[in-house]
């Protein structure tokens, strides 16, 4: 019998695994893949390493900071700066038609950018900061609240709002058309007020020191062992069943699967009001290169980019909208010594259903193919690297769907978020995307908040 069951080895997993070990607790985490990190992950192919998933870890602050995000984990995990060795960008932008705003880990750049582009709104942007800064992010008078219409009721410019929503719907939003203003806020601040950051080797390095302190603790992790189901009784759950047959026991079970997901685990329970799953889901390609991005003039590290005055934020109609997208080389970060190899990701908008229909070999065909359209569109706002490509990969919505099996691909998970990490059942709590924080902080945050929150709190 365990103290607890995790579902799912990703960030928000592993770091409720720690959490719990500290307090000398049984913990399993059941991971139903060979490798970890769900949604944030890594693979090698052809001799390469590729990150799934992480462009930036979004929330930096520097070493020594004792406030914010970043430092509150730490001290959570017990963990030391050095553990991420995390390093800052060099610098980003959004990039829309005539329009581009610059930004780097210093929120004075960035508000400069907004008074150099548009003088007439600077008060305006200034009054929504303060709004973003004047309430508790999972409380506040705001939270409910359209996103868009708070926006606009402060900034006239719509040139200007679109702008801010890109990257911010981009990094975290998981419906359509807008989102929820607590979900603005908390991604304003991860990604302007904060910044973005790197670990030289990636996102293996922060899984590896997940991994090593999980099991240093006494935690049990098992790969291979997916969930099929969940048998409850009496308003709880029983046992956990694995793919293989297996049955676990467990007081306590925290999954990181997602709500849909998770509650169709769920066998012989009176279900809640069912929550509608994701829609959005994206598509990316990988280009390694025979030199340094920058050599080509490629000298950013993310560019949000759009080709119209109008952002779409919504499942797109053909496999992959094009017209928008996020492009990120790992290289530049201000790293003190050159990656070995230049890389550059472009990642947009794609249609689970249309890829999941395709046939083996029109699924083959269709990868190549949008693999050049989805470039094609991105070298109008960053220089052509095209010809410097020596290797490519590519992933789509059912690549996602495959390896997370989150519904629909849906990278940000389902729309509606439970807040509180509660289930209709009495000792089954839920972690990560659809408890409502998202990027490699915010997953963290979600598993260790939900551990302080409910599972200590039962054992002391």
């Amino acid at each position: 019998m365990y103290d607890t069951i995790i579902i799912g080895a990703g960030l928000s997993g592993l770091a409720a695994g720690i959490r719990l070990a500290y307090f000398e607790q049984r913990v399993c985490i059941v991971e139903r893949h060979t490798t970890i990190g769900g949604l944030n992950s890594f693979y090698r192919l052809r001799g390469r390493n590729y990150d799934v998933g992480l462009h930036a870890v979004t929330n930096f602050a520097p070493p020594g900071s004792t406030k914010g995000p970043l430092a509150k984990l730490l001290r959570q995990l017990r963990l030391r700066w050095e553990d991420f060795a995390l390093v800052p960008q060099v610098g980003s932008s959004i990039a829309f038609p005539n329009v581009t705003l610059g930004f780097q880990n210093d929120f004075d750049f960035f508000r400069s950018e907004v008074r150099r582009a548009f003088p007439a709104e600077i008060d305006n942007f200034q009054r929504l900061v303060d709004k973003l800064l004047s309430y508790d992010d999972l409380g506040g008078p705001l939270g409910g609240q359209s996103a868009r219409a708070v926006v606009s009721e402060t900034i006239r410019d719509p040139l200007l709002v679109e702008m801010l929503f890109c990257p911010l719907m981009f990094y975290g939003a998981p419906g359509e058309h807008d989102m929820d203003f607590v979900h603005f806020s908390v991604l304003f601040r991860s990604i302007f007020l904060e910044g973005l950051a790197r670990p030289f080797a990636g996102i293996r390095s922060i899984l590896k020191h997940l991994v090593r302190k999980f099991r240093e603790l006494g935690g049990e992790l098992r790969l291979r062992a997916g969930v099929s189901r969940l048998s409850t009784s009496a308003g709880e759950v029983r046992s956990v069943q694995l793919d293989d047959g297996q049955e676990l026991a467990a007081h306590d079970v925290l999954s990181s699967a997602g709500w849909v997901e998770t509650m169709r685990m769920c066998d012989g329970a009176v279900m809640p009001v069912k929550r509608p799953a994701g829609q959005l889901s994206f598509f990316e390609t990988v280009s390694a290169l025979n030199c340094a991005p920058k050599d080509l003039g490629c000298k950013q590290t993310v560019v949000f980019f759009n080709d119209s005055e109008k952002f779409h934020w919504q499942k797109p109609d053909e496999l992959v909208d094009v017209r928008s997208g996020v492009t990120c080389s790992p290289n530049n970060f201000l790293y003190d010594e050159p990656a070995e190899e230049g890389q550059i990701r472009i990642t947009a908008l794609a249609n689970f259903d249309r890829w999941q229909n395709l046939s083996e070999e029109e699924y083959r065909q269709a990868k190549s193919t949008w693999y050049d359209r989805l470039n094609a569109s991105a070298v109008r706002f960053l220089p052509d690297f095209r010809r410097a490509v020596i290797d490519s990969d590519t992933f789509t919505p059912c690549t996602i769907r495959r390896f997370t099996g989150h519904e629909n691909g849906a990278i940000y998970g389902a729309p509606e978020k439970q807040y509180t990490g509660t289930t209709h059942l009495k000792n089954l709590f839920i972690c990560g995307a659809d408890q409502g924080m998202v990027g490699i902080i915010g997953a963290m945050t979600s598993g260790i908040t939900i551990v302080n929150r409910h599972l200590l709190r039962k054992k002391m």
